[in-house]
């Protein structure tokens, strides 16, 4: 991977767009970028990063705000880098999301992310030829030919030593936490986490296994009614088993002589009952016997009875029928009486006439109420017509007195409807001046909060100049006595030398045995206090850009609010405001109404087109009632005079005919009457004679003695039963002491069955409780087989799981770190420590070469401090003194040769694990300022080394002796409009 071009516009400090060659800054392959402290520096880097990946490394990424904030508004935020990777030439262009004020009113709107990539030249094959615009497909085309992620390509291209200063001094999980990020182990701790699910999910299975035996062992302890032992466990199923089968054997035994003596007793029980029911039958049958002899004298008057109630049965009937016949003549009579005094009471002559006479009177009359039946229905007629004219007459009064009404109603209607209008036009425009009003009240709400806190800005930034000056000072200050240390230091190395010096030891520094004239002791300056000033000296210079950046950040916001105020006052901001809501108040009353009175005016405009319809029907119904009303009385006049003719004496023509119809009813009635009288007195006599005849025939003198005689249905049928019980009885009884049986045995023979029954109950008793015995312990006996038979499968089932799960189980532990692992070294922590010593022999080659071989990293894979995890140490062994040294012993400068061996080191495994594209360019971001004249030469040379076969390598520092020593710069300017930058030294020649 080569840069060749990157373009920033409106990022970090970089208010204008900018641009940086490095083809042109690459020529000589070794390249400065200087400048002072906060001009963006290490924002260039960023921006690479950003191209390429969308994020920037270290805390920076966190904050996500990029945007320049001294930019022009109508500038774009973007960032530009061609690049060649894989052969391949391409450009990215990416723009972050952020906020930007709106181009029309006030207020802010999101500037959406972009991304797009371009090639310079033919693509890669299967990548599309016209590039790519979606996001998250372009980091994926540029993470997939660079071969590495972004916190890969921060830890190989951007080399940042802060970084690598904390890893030599971290413990075991930071530094597997940065290495887990580097060389991906995840693959690792998923192999680990599957092990403790497939141990854990095993160990479940192992555990129900185990539930099943003890649920077996319950069972058959359950079943022999006894607790079962905690071990010997195959002793104490053989002896349950050997007792419950001598159980059963007795259960047998007692059944089968429960059961003969059941047999014995079942046998002298039926024995008394047959003889106790041979003596019962033939008591029941003397005494049947008995009770005949008794009734034999009833008997015989219930045979007279039934013979007398068989004689009189033919007159009983026919003197019935003769009672009915009585009863139809007496209500013929009544009928022809009652219609006779209705005639009379009616004034009808001729009523005692024949029968002839009077249906012919009643036809004359028929004819005389026929002749009226048309002029009664013109008498309905007539009173219907003059119910119809009254409703005409109030049809018409009311449809004229509403007409009037309705027409007083439309007069008004018509202004009512123009003002409902007029106001409705009004909350229409308040309802469209409203969301406009509101973007104004909450524009000058935001700016009174801005004046109200700008003097607390203002004061803020004036500490914080006052805190900046200070931490100048102080930083200084303890530049200058970490100088004056180390001046003095100097001057008295030879003193501090001289004081190791033994007789007859060779000199450090000549070699020679001989000491003629050391140097003498004066104030020495130790290393310590060396150190301790540099601390100061770098404690006192994050305190300064600390200072200074919370100083721009003050300064920022004084503007940006100073900006958004326009020289406005709070006391303005609050008046106007106040005037704004005032009218906002107003303008939302009266458009609230908008809707209330837009169905107002609809409902308005309905209702007049709803009374002029209404009007004119009602004139229209008052014209059509009144002519209707005019023609209708013409009518009922000429009707009624030909009406009131008819009538006669009578009210009207329908009462003169109801009487005469009624009238003729009664004729008819009265005649049939007198038929049906006549007729019901002829069959009585007949029916009279009948009966006295068949008296006599039937042995009665008289039919009132016949009717005596006889008897109902049921009593006849009574004595009939009563005669026949008795016949069978008797009959059954001779029949039953007759039996050949029953011979010799006599009605007074006692036989005792009771104590039979009893011995035979008993003996039945005590054989079904033997035979649920032998069921019970049979049942118990098969149920113990059973549970055996299912507990041994269940054992031998259980005994491979268990010798599996014992194996899975160690070697869980081996993979995570535990039980026999004795290094407590976790699967992914083996694989981290060998990259880690990879690592750290690549890291050693450059680290001995700039400590002149003194200094070579040692890793270590020994368990920690009280068995904890172990094989991610990294010590630093000191070849001057023979021993291994925690890195947090070295001091500031050797603590930077430690991490820039380190992060090239990491850098080289980290490729070559990758696969990726060739790393031609790479960036060495800041540290230089904590070595010497001597230690800064090494150093150099060693990225020297880094130039061969045409890498690029970029410093970032803002030393001034890197701007001797390397020609080819790019310096930072910064000012108060953004920062730029400027090609110096033999670029600029």
């Amino acid at each position: 991977m080569r840069l060749h071009r990157l373009e920033v516009c409106a990022f970090g400090p970089y208010a204008s767009r900018e641009v940086v060659d490095f083809d042109a800054l690459g020529t000589d392959g070794l390249f400065l970028l200087h400048g002072d402290t906060g001009a963006g520096k290490t924002t260039l880097l960023d921006a690479v990063a950003f191209a390429l990946f969308g994020t920037v490394p270290g805390a920076r990424g966190q904050v996500k705000r990029l945007r320049c904030d001294l930019a022009d508004h109508d500038t774009a935020t973007e960032v530009a880098l061609e690049l060649t990777v894989q052969g391949h030439r391409l450009r990215v262009v990416r723009s972050p999301e952020y906020q930007r004020p709106k181009r029309r009113g006030d207020g802010f709107t999101t500037q959406q992310a972009k991304a797009s990539l371009s090639w310079v030249g033919e693509p890669p094959p299967g990548l599309p030829a016209d590039g790519i615009t979606r996001i998250d497909e372009v980091s994926r085309t540029v993470q997939r030919l660079l071969g590495m992620s972004a916190e890969q390509f921060f830890q190989v291209v951007l080399l940042p030593q802060g970084e690598f200063a904390r890893f030599l001094r971290a413990d075991t999980a930071e530094r597997e936490q940065l290495l887990e990020r580097l060389f991906g182990t995840q693959r690792f701790a998923e192999a680990e986490k599957w092990f403790r699910e497939l141990r854990t999910t095993r160990g479940r299975e192992l555990e129900q296994r185990r539930q099943v035996v003890r649920e077996w062992v319950a069972r058959i302890a359950q079943v022999a009614k006894e607790d079962a032992p905690d071990d010997d466990l195959d002793a104490w199923l053989d002896d349950v088993r050997m007792r419950t089968a001598d159980a059963v054997a007795a259960a047998e035994r007692a059944g089968r002589e429960a059961a003969q003596a059941r047999d014995r007793a079942d046998a002298v029980l039926e024995e008394r009952r047959v003889a106790a029911e041979r003596v019962r039958r033939v008591r029941a049958a003397s005494e049947s016997l008995a009770a005949l002899e008794k009734e034999a004298d009833r008997r015989a008057g219930w045979k007279a009875e039934l013979a007398a109630a068989r004689r009189a049965a033919t007159v009983t009937g026919l003197a019935a029928e003769a009672d009915r016949q009585r009863v139809r003549f007496d209500q013929a009579r009544d009928a022809e009486a009652a219609v006779r005094e209705e005639l009379l009471a009616a004034g009808v002559d001729g009523v005692d006439s024949e029968v002839a006479v009077v249906r012919r009177r009643a036809g004359e009359l028929r004819e005389e109420a026929g002749a009226l039946a048309g002029l009664v229905a013109e008498a309905e007629q007539q009173q219907r017509d003059r119910t119809r004219l009254r409703d005409l007459a109030e049809t018409a009064t009311y449809a004229a007195a509403q007409a009037t009404a309705l027409g007083e109603k439309l007069e008004g209607l018509p202004e009512r409807l123009k003002e409902l209008r007029a106001e409705l036009d009004r909350a229409a425009e308040a309802a469209v001046r409203l969301d406009g009003l509101r973007e104004r009240e909450a524009e000058l709400a935001a700016a009174l909060a801005d004046a109200e806190r700008l003097p607390g800005l203002e004061s803020a930034a004036a500490r914080a100049l006052e805190a900046e000056q200070a931490a100048v000072d102080a930083h200084q200050n303890a530049r200058e006595a970490l100088l004056d240390l180390r001046d003095r230091r100097l001057a008295g190395m030879a003193a501090e030398l001289a004081a190791g010096l033994r007789d007859g030891e060779p000199c450090a520094v000549c070699g020679s045995a001989d000491h003629p004239a050391p140097a003498a002791a004066t104030a020495l300056v130790g290393e310590a206090e060396e150190r301790a000033a540099a601390e100061r000296e770098q404690t006192a210079e994050q305190r300064r850009h600390q200072a200074v950046a919370a100083r721009h950040e003050a300064d920022r916001a004084v503007a940006a609010v100073r900006e958004r105020l326009r020289d406005r006052t709070a006391e303005q901001l609050a008046h106007t405001l106040g005037d704004v809501r005032d009218e906002l108040a107003t303008l939302g009353e009266l458009a609230a109404r908008k809707a209330k009175l837009d169905g107002l005016v609809r409902a308005a405009e309905a209702e007049h087109e709803e009374l002029v319809a209404e009007r004119t029907a009602a004139e229209r119904t008052a014209a059509t009632a009144e002519e209707q009303r005019r023609s209708l009385d013409d009518q009922v006049r000429q009707r009624q005079r030909r009406l009131d003719a008819a009538a006669g004496g009578f009210a009207d023509v329908s009462e003169r005919r109801a009487h005469l119809v009624a009238v003729v009813g009664m004729l008819e009635t009265l005649a049939d009457a007198r038929t049906a009288c006549d007729a019901a007195r002829a069959r009585l006599d007949e029916h009279l004679a009948a009966v006295r005849d068949a008296a006599r025939q039937a042995g009665f003198d008289t039919v009132e003695a016949a009717r005596d005689a006889a008897r109902s249905e049921a009593r006849i049928a009574e004595l009939e039963r009563a005669l026949a019980d008795a016949e069978t009885a008797e009959a059954t009884a001779r029949a039953v002491l007759a039996e050949p049986e029953l011979a010799g045995v006599s009605p007074d023979d006692v036989v005792d069955v009771e104590s039979a029954r009893a011995a035979a109950e008993l003996a039945r008793s005590r054989a079904e409780a033997a035979a649920a015995t032998l069921q019970a312990e049979t049942q118990r006996a098969r149920d113990l087989e059973g549970l055996v038979g299912k507990l041994g499968s269940a054992l031998a089932e259980l005994a491979p799981a268990e010798e599996e799960y014992a194996e899975l189980d160690a070697l869980t532990d081996v993979v995570n770190g535990r039980g026999q692992n004795a290094r407590r070294m976790s699967l992914r922590s083996y694989v981290l420590a060998a990259r880690l010593e990879e690592v750290a022999v690549a890291a050693t080659a450059r680290l001995r070469s700039m400590s002149h071989g003194r200094y070579s990293f040692v890793h270590s894979d020994a368990a920690g401090a009280r068995g904890t995890r172990g094989g991610l140490g990294l010590d630093v062994l000191d070849d001057y003194s023979g021993t291994v040294r925690p890195a947090k012993t070295l001091s500031g400068g050797e603590s930077f040769l430690a991490s820039l061996s380190l992060a090239l080191g990491l850098a080289d495994v980290v490729a070559a694990e990758t696969g990726g594209a060739l790393l031609d360019t790479l960036f060495v971001d800041e540290g230089f300022g904590t070595l010497d004249g001597e230690t800064l030469d090494v150093v150099m040379d060693v990225l020297d080394e880094l130039r061969a076969g045409g890498r690029v390598v970029g410093l970032v520092s803002h030393v001034e002796e890197l701007r001797q020593r390397i020609p080819t710069r790019l310096r930072v300017r910064k000012s108060r409009t953004g920062s730029s930058v400027q090609l110096e030294g033999a670029v600029a020649a």
